[in-house]
């Protein structure tokens, strides 16, 4: 029994291919929405690629840049099979491929979907990555003498000051390394040295920040240096007033600016996908009305169209069957003797039946 069983006239017939005709080309127009929100997506994470380390964070905008290129391609090609459609005679040189079409094109849809929960679930590589990316790049904020992270201090610097942050987690991480380069150290004052024999690794450590990570619209001067010593200022507190510079992490604020844009895309990308859903189940009733037309020979009489030929169960069970077989027609059937090697040896008797042989004589 067939599922979703529509019966269409010839007027009902034109009038949805030509609506499909103009369906399809607006989701050509998504599939370059979903390209172009891939493209900002992968700019986005390259303009800080510095500061995150090599994983799989570029998988989603692939995917999405992936599915934009098919889509313009897929609904192109289905826009020209539902302009046909309105002719029987014209039909007749697609009825072939419009099931694989549909079957490719569902398969596509799937895609689409895929990619947009990918938004909602990559938020823990982006974290692991910024985690580690922003960690090294702390690290190595001093060298800016060193071949290939002489930038990584102006990187630091614009991401702290333009997304309001500071160090990985926290200020506190600035105080865990080296961040004031060797060589503008004065290796001469005997605080400087005290400060890196206290060290076992000998290193200069110091309860102090970059200039980047105070915030400018504290009415006090910003304090980089001693911000955990309250008797080094005057009225300060560290631990009850509010400090001048910025409280959030950097990997906290870049979280938040990733996962808000993903967040936006998702939602495009699931809108995208009902929307081609609903034009692939229109080109489905397209497909079995015309299917029906050319079986019953009048192009003037009604036909019906439907979603599944068969119901649920028996259309699930079918495809299992077909998977199950796959393959089995090239395999050689072992039933009936069908292993038997002398099975396509041909008889050398040419039609004798009755053939005597000879007995070797008893030895006497």
């Amino acid at each position: 029994m067939a599922v979703f069983k529509v019966k269409f006239t010839k007027t009902r017939r034109d009038k949805l291919a030509q609506i499909l005709w103009i369906l399809n080309w607006v989701s050509v127009a998504s599939g370059i929405i979903l390209f172009s929100l891939g493209l900002f997506l992968k700019i986005e994470i390259k303009k800080r690629s510095e500061v995150m380390a090599k994983g799989d964070v570029n998988s989603v905008p692939n995917v999405l840049i992936s599915v934009g290129v098919i889509a313009c391609i897929i609904n192109f090609l289905g826009g020209k099979i539902c302009y046909d459609c309105s002719d029987a005679n014209k039909f007749s040189r697609w009825k072939l491929v419009m099931l694989p079409y549909i079957v490719c094109t569902f398969c596509f849809t799937f895609c689409i979907l895929v990619g947009a929960l990918m938004c909602y679930t990559m938020r823990n590589e982006l974290e692991e990555s910024l985690y580690l990316g922003l960690r090294d790049a702390i690290k190595f904020y001093k060298d800016t003498d060193i071949p290939g992270r002489c930038f990584l201090k102006k990187t630091v610097d614009m991401l702290q000051i333009g997304f309001q942050c500071c160090g990985n987690n926290g200020f506190r991480d600035w105080f865990e390394i080296q961040w004031v380069s060797a060589r503008y150290l004065n290796m001469a004052s005997k605080e400087v040295l005290d400060r890196l024999k206290s060290n076992v690794d000998g290193k200069f450590l110091v309860d102090g920040v970059p200039f980047s990570c105070c915030n400018p619209s504290s009415p006090r001067p910003c304090i980089q240096y001693q911000l955990t010593n309250n008797s080094a200022h005057y009225n300060y507190d560290f631990l009850t007033e509010e400090l001048n510079i910025w409280v959030k992490g950097c990997r906290e604020a870049l979280l938040d600016y990733y996962t808000a844009i993903m967040r936006y895309i998702g939602i495009a990308a699931l809108l995208i996908w009902l929307f081609e859903l609903s034009v692939l189940i229109g080109v489905r009733y397209l497909q079995t009305a015309m299917k029906n037309i050319l079986l019953v020979g009048d192009l003037e009489s009604e036909s019906d169209g439907w979603l599944l030929e068969n119901s649920f169960v028996e259309t699930a069970r079918y495809s299992i069957n077909i998977i199950k077989n796959l393959g089995k027609a090239n395999q050689i059937s072992t039933v009936s003797g069908m292993n038997d090697p002398n099975v396509d040896v041909q008889n050398t008797n040419c039609g004798k039946t009755n053939v005597t042989t000879k007995s070797l004589p008893a030895a006497s």
